[in-house]
């Protein structure tokens, strides 16, 4: 079974990069899911406004930081194994929380990380 990664910040806008990342990560065999404020659906995968109870691999977020308020907080220990922030939704205070739930963060483009195998 492919790693489920959860694209936080989906838009069903084909000029968004949350879209393009959600085609090329599903492309690479990813399983995704979606989540962002306007539903919706990209490839037949309906966006959520909800995050998934489990098996969510690694998050990769395309909403700003001025947007994501309490997500982190809520976030459970452990949920997933990492997050990825794309250019522009970097955050001090997300970092802190997520190394205090043992989850590994980093500042990427999901995009270039695909594109060069290293995602």
């Amino acid at each position: 079974m492919s790693k489920k990664v959860l694209v936080w910040g989906a838009s069903t806008n084909p000029n968004r990069y949350s879209y393009l990342a959600t085609n090329m990560l599903l492309d690479k065999g990813y399983s995704v899911v979606l989540i962002g404020n306007k539903l919706g659906s990209i490839n037949n995968i309906e966006i959520q406004n909800e995050l998934p109870i489990d098996g969510v691999d690694t998050i990769t977020v395309y909403v700003g930081t001025k947007n994501q308020g309490h997500f982190w907080e809520l976030l459970p220990a452990n949920y997933c194994r990492r997050v990825i922030f794309n250019p522009g939704t970097e955050n001090e205070l997300a970092y802190k929380i997520l190394k205090e739930k043992g989850i590994n963060y980093e500042e990427a483009c999901t995009l270039v990380l695909l594109q060069t195998k290293q995602f």
